[in-house]
Formats: structure tokens, sequence, C-alpha cells
């Protein structure tokens, strides 16, 4: 046999000694840094955002808001169903004779059923302005409306009956909320203006462009709207000389509402007010530019039980400026449709003049009751709509385990989002909602929907400078997270925020002003793929 000798490089031999020895390599070991492990947050691989009631087949459906929780009883299921069947129901000019169940729509409304502003249980359709148009009229399409009211001499502090409990004061014969839509005859010059409501709303946009640091440029968008033709002086614009309609006046402050996601809503209202009330830093205690605050709102079911303080803390409509969902629902029923319920059994514009003259024009017996004096929809109806909004299963998170979701969660948190976006709470186990007993599908639920329900100053940019309650014209609640991913999928037309001008998440991001700068310039300072990683983050969620 052969033997065959292998030379082994003199440098390798002493480098084979050193390291023997214990000699220089440890030194150089020594001096080498390590690198931190990556420590993602508790929430990057949670997948079951509303806990028991999580959804986990709404992955890539046109209705992934759609599904009943999950874990509710037979006759939970069947309460749920019947809810759904009202959600969807529109409803007609009264009388109707044939189908005396449906009538009561108006006299002016935005829409003629909850689908129409909530499409497939999330945000609406974001109104269009077509190539070659300046603006376009909000017709019975349009699931996005305004909230108005007359501007305050003093801000209010603290809400009690000496001054309405903070709401915001109502335009004089118009109310709280502007009625673009009407039944035939609602106006009294309705041969020239069939169907129009309280004055006719006109939406256009102005743009601006954000050009991040490594020069990459994202058109915003922001909603204009013009009010015309108002019912107290028809023809009447703001360019009029001598205006005498009370909608046009400059005291009256005027402020965008987008139909917003009505899944998982009894979760956030079985979130306990002391776990919510832990995040408020009103003064910026912690000196990292955040200040929640708490609004406090009349709450129309205490005042119903005769309670001497009917003021709640609130948690829902994009200024928190609602209790519960039962406040929530059945005030839209009443204000977006103008259908009467046993919580708010008068017309939204009684004693106003064009309601008195509508009456006497028509002589149709149509005062938000039926024809037995009661609410137009009773308690059956009411309970069932507002089980239906409680019990929207949330949908679970999807690629939770992809290496660009997985970073961009920790980016979430390294930008100071969860700041305002706080990511989980642990319903409570015993308790009502809305004054009613809560469903036991709610209780003790592990919750993952990245809000603290909070207000927060979010800048001029995205400021409507209307106060509702207690809540500033530039402050707005925390938008919950979850879900939002399926946004597009549910409905390809729908916006972001509160008017829906943000086409994107990244747009969305964009707009972030207050008290959100800081992070808004962080995420700026991205790199490309960083931001990227974010993006796949949210719509993880």
């Amino acid at each position: 046999m052969n033997n065959r000798h292998v030379l082994v490089p003199a440098f390798f031999i002493g480098c084979l000694q050193l390291s023997a020895c214990g000699g220089s390599g440890d030194a150089q070991d020594a001096d080498t840094p390590i690198p931190e492990p990556i420590v993602y947050p508790e929430y990057t691989d949670i997948t079951a955002s509303g806990g028991a009631t999580t959804t986990f087949d709404a992955g890539n459906s046109g209705h992934g808001f759609s599904t009943p929780s999950v874990n509710l009883t037979a006759t939970e299921l069947a309460l749920h169903m019947a809810g759904d069947k009202f959600f969807e129901t529109s409803f007609t000019t009264a009388p109707n004779a044939e189908h005396p169940e449906l009538d009561g729509l108006g006299p002016v409304f935005n829409n003629a059923n909850c689908n129409a502003c909530h499409q497939r249980d999330g945000r609406n359709s974001t109104p269009q302005v077509s190539t070659g148009q300046t603006r376009v009229k909000l017709g019975s399409d349009a699931g996005i409306f305004l909230r108005i009211s007359k501007a305050a001499n003093d801000t209010c502090i603290k809400g009690d009956v000496s001054n309405d409990y903070c709401a915001p004061i109502p335009v004089p014969d118009f109310g709280g909320q502007l009625f673009h839509r009407g039944v035939l005859q609602a106006r009294s010059d309705w041969q020239q203006n069939q169907f129009i409501g309280q004055a006719d709303v006109y939406l256009s946009y102005d743009t601006k462009s954000v050009t991040y640091p490594d020069g990459t440029e994202v058109l915003l968008k922001k909603p204009l709207f013009e009010v015309e033709n108002p019912y107290d002086a028809p023809g009447e614009t703001k360019q009029s000389p001598n205006l005498t309609s009370n909608l046009l006046q400059d005291d009256v402050l005027m402020g965008w509402r987008n139909g917003m996601p009505v899944f998982g809503l009894g979760l956030l209202e079985a979130i306990a007010a002391a776990d919510i009330l832990q995040h408020v830093d009103e003064n910026d205690a912690n000196h990292d530019g955040i200040s929640g605050r708490a609004n406090y709102v009349f709450d129309a079911v205490k005042a119903q039980t005769g309670d001497p303080e009917p003021v709640s803390l609130g948690r829902f409509g994009w200024k928190a400026n609602t209790p519960s969902v039962r406040v929530q629902s059945l005030g839209a029923l009443r204000g977006d449709i103008g259908i009467t319920n046993p919580l708010f059994p008068d017309e939204s514009i009684k004693g106003t003049s064009l309601h008195d003259a509508y009456l006497t024009r028509t002589g149709f017996i149509d005062t938000g009751a039926d024809e037995n004096g009661a609410p137009e929809v009773g308690a059956e109806f009411s309970d069932a709509v507002v089980f239906y909004a409680e019990t929207l299963a949330v949908p679970a998170r999807r690629n939770v385990a992809q290496p660009n979701v997985r970073e961009g969660a920790r980016l979430f948190t390294q930008l100071n989002c969860t700041a305002c976006h706080v990511p989980s709470y642990t319903t409570k186990t015993s308790g009502d909602i809305g004054g009613r007993a809560m469903s036991d599908s709610l209780k003790g639920q592990k919750i993952y929907p990245f809000t603290d329900l909070l207000l927060h100053d979010m800048g001029e940019g995205l400021a409507d400078g209307r106060p509702d309650f207690l809540a500033s014209g530039s402050e707005w609640r925390t938008r919950p997270l979850w879900g939002i991913g399926l946004t597009q999928t549910v409905n390809p037309q729908a916006g972001f925020l509160h008017d829906g001008r943000a086409a994107t998440l990244e747009e969305a991001i964009l707009w972030h002003g207050g008290e959100a700068e800081k992070s808004q310039v962080a995420f700026m300072n991205l790199s490309k793929n960083e931001r990227e990683q974010v993006i796949a983050f949210l719509m993880s969620l």
C-alpha cells in the first residue's frame, strides 16, 4: 500500500496550536461584537385577534367582516341572523299600506339601510371625482355625511345638565347632522328639488405631495365640501350676498364622517373602563409626546332609566362620542335613516320648519310613530340589530410567519405606534353592556384590537375644527386596526381615515400629525424596504 503524504501549511498548524493553547484566538473572539438577539413583540405571532370569537374562514373573502362570532349559542346565533336581516332592510316612505313594517324613511336622511354606510359590514365606498369633473354631488350611493353644529363661545370642560353635557350645539332648524337626501315631497320646493334633503352637498379634492428622504414621492388628497341650496333659503350658496340660511352662517361647523366597520364592537364595549383609563396621560407625564384623553358623553340608555348623571365613557364614533353599541346603532337608525325606535322615539328633525311644513303639506301621519303611536321599529328589531353589531366575528390575522410581517411588527413597536394603538386587552368576565346582559361569548377574551379608544390630537392636517362633547376639533379616537388588512378585499372602493381621504395605509400614515408626528417622521426615515415591512404587518391584521 502506498503511503500518501499530506502537506499542511505551517500557518494552519500555528493556528491550531494557538487555539489549543487558548492563545490569542480567545482575545480576538472577545473583541468581536456579539449581535443583539432580535426581540419581537408579544403580538407578532398572534392570529386569533378576537379571542374565541375569531373567524379563521375570512382570509380572502369579500364577506370577511360578516361572519357571526364562532362561539355563539344556537339561540344567540338565531338572534344574530335576525339582526343581519334587519341590518340590510331598506325602508320606504310612510305610509306604506302594503308593507307598513318598512315605512318611516326620512323624511330627510342619508341612506335607506344600515348596509349602505357599512358595506358588507366594512367601510363605505369613497366618492370619486371623475376625470373632467371638478366636484361630485353626494347622492344615494354616498356612505359619507356631514356632522354640523354651532361654534361654542367657550370650551366645555365638564358636562352636566346645565351645559347639555358638552354635546355639540345643534344648528337652528337643522340639528346636528346634515341630511342630503329626502323623500319625494320632503321640501316645500319639491317640484324643483325632488328627493333632495336639507341641502345639496358637493365633494371635491385638494392634493399635495409628500417626498421621503430617499426621494420617493406620494400624492395625498384631502376632501373639500360645499353646501348649497338649503331648504330654508333655496338656491343660496356661501358666495351669495346677504345670506339668510341658518346652515350657511360663518359660525356653523361641519365635519365629514365616513362609515366604519361594525365587527368586534361588542368586544370593545366589554373592555373594562379602568383598563382603558389606565392609558390616559392628559398632561404627558411620561414625556413621550402622547397625551391620550377620555371623552365623557351623554348616555341615552342611562337617561332613559332615570340616571341623574347620564354620562359615560365614550368608546365609539370617530371622536369617541357614543358610549355603547346600543346608543351608536339606534342613534344611527334614527339619525342616518330617520327610523325612530324605543331609545330614540322622536324624529331627528322634529320641530323644524322642514318637518312641520312636510306634515302640513302632505297630511301624512309621519311624526316618528306608527299608527299606534309607537316608534317606527320596536324592541325586537332594535335588540336584534344591536346584538348583530355586538357579535360580528373579528377576522383572524394572516401571513404572520412571513419575515416581512414579523419585521413590520417589530418596527411598529419601534416607531412607538403602540403608544396609541395599544395591542391587547382582556375583556371583563361580568357586568352588562349598553344596559343589557352581556353575551357569554364576549367574556374573558384576550383580544388584539390595537387601540386605546382614547382621544389624541392628530394635528391641523386632519382637524375638522368641530368639537364633540370633550373632544376638540383636532382630536380623534384611535382607530382599532384589527381587520384593516381586509378593508379593500371587502370593499375595493373603501378609503381610510375619518373622511376616506387615504386610498392606502401608507397615505393614512403620512396624514398622521400632532401627537403622532414623531412616529410619522420616523416612518418616513425608514428605508423603502422597512416601510414596506410596516405595511405588510398592517395588512396582516
